[in-house]
């Protein structure tokens, strides 16, 4: 019963396996720019359609916030310090627009930064966790039900990682159209909405370098590390790159300014959290 069960596994293995190869080359490629992987049939620029679209509403909200803002200061006296120099507003009102007209090109330019980061520490782990899918599978047929089971494990881990990376991939193209709105936010002293905005921003983008290199670690360790099959590391590698996110926001909180109350929230609930396991 159980060489059968070893059999059936391995066939699913080897069926997977064809899969696999192809999902793990260009993942940051597909992460960063998913809509060049979603349209690469029709040969359209769905992202550069939708961001002039909303780029014309962010700047007309922000300039009607910058009028309505110094109305309310300099005429009304109702809002701000009306004896306060304003052209303090002036400059954020350009940084504002600056941002919101330049930020296709400043995102390429953090794209090529996360692409290069991600290839070097991919190179890097390569030096040290060659692998052979084949040997792999061949390897596992002969080491018993556990390893086969742990092995499927990873594999349904891995799948399940790839599906992560293209809701990342969504979740980062619906901040990049949407930065023209959050860039109105930069008129507020505060920086309102664009503080907390950038930073989930920035941690999509970490998240996908960690990912990514816990991915080809994992993979790396499972199939052949020193001779041996680290089936444990391996799967705690891949189980970890899922859990990535929720372990970036752990310490990737704003805090001051617009993130004052979202991170009094935090805090009051880690607090409470602490008391409970105290109590306990």
């Amino acid at each position: 019963m159980e060489a059968i069960l070893v059999t059936l596994i391995v066939s699913a293995l080897n069926g997977a396996i064809v899969y696999i190869d192809g999902m793990l080359s260009g993942l940051t490629s597909l992460t960063l720019h998913a809509d060049q992987y979603m349209v690469a049939g029709s040969g359209g620029n769905m992202v550069g359609t939708l961001f002039d679209i909303l780029l014309g509403f962010g700047v007309s909200l922000i300039i009607l916030k910058f009028l309505k803002k110094g109305f309310e200061c300099y005429v009304l006296w109702t809002d701000g310090d009306p004896d306060s120099e304003p052209f303090a507003l002036i400059i954020r009102f350009v940084q504002a627009v600056a941002v919101a007209v330049c930020f296709p090109v400043l995102y390429g330019w953090l794209a090529d930064i996360t692409r290069n980061l991600t290839d070097e520490l991919l190179a890097a782990i390569g030096v040290s966790t060659d692998y052979n899918w084949k040997a792999w599978t061949k390897g596992i047929s002969s080491a018993g039900i556990v390893t086969a089971t742990l092995g499927l494990v990873f594999v349904i881990a891995y799948f399940m990682l790839y599906f992560q990376f293209l809701m990342r991939g969504l979740e980062i193209l619906i901040l990049r159209v949407g930065m023209p709105l959050a860039c109105v936010g930069l008129l507020d002293n505060d920086k309102g909405v664009f503080k907390n905005y950038t930073m989930k921003f920035f941690q999509s983008m970490v998240s996908v370098v960690v990912q990514v290199a816990l991915c080809k670690l994992g993979i790396g360790m499972m199939m052949n590390m020193g001779g041996n099959m680290n089936v444990f590391w391996g799967t705690a590698c891949i189980v970890l790159a899922i859990r990535t996110p929720r372990f970036l926001a752990e310490f990737m909180v704003p805090s001051g300014g617009g993130g004052g109350v979202v991170n009094n929230v935090y805090h009051s609930v880690r607090l409470v959290g602490m008391a409970k396991n105290l109590m306990k």
